[in-house]
């Protein structure tokens, strides 16, 4: 299961997700969007779990409430519409 998390703190780290998520089940991968130019967070990241009914847990459990001083928000991610290379 593909999760979105936004309202990341710029600070987070991908081991404070990693370990946010792994309270709930197995993480696959952890990983926050950083911008290309600056290497600065984009505030959003994907955690992959490989349960889904644990993912829908830390789902359930982790939304709307804080890590590192913000408070986050956590759903399913959208799937990547296909042929979507991400360049504009």
């Amino acid at each position: 299961m593909n999760i979105f998390v936004a309202r990341l703190n710029f600070k987070t780290r991908r081991e404070d997700l990693e370990a946010a998520f792994a309270k709930f089940g197995e993480v696959t991968s952890a990983k926050i969007v950083k911008d290309r130019d600056t290497g600065r967070s984009k505030g959003f990241g994907f955690v992959e779990m490989p349960s889904e009914e644990d993912g829908n847990k830390a789902i359930a459990a982790l939304n709307e409430t804080e890590l590192d001083g913000r408070t986050i928000v956590v759903k399913i991610a959208n799937p990547k519409p296909a042929g979507d290379t991400g360049s504009v």
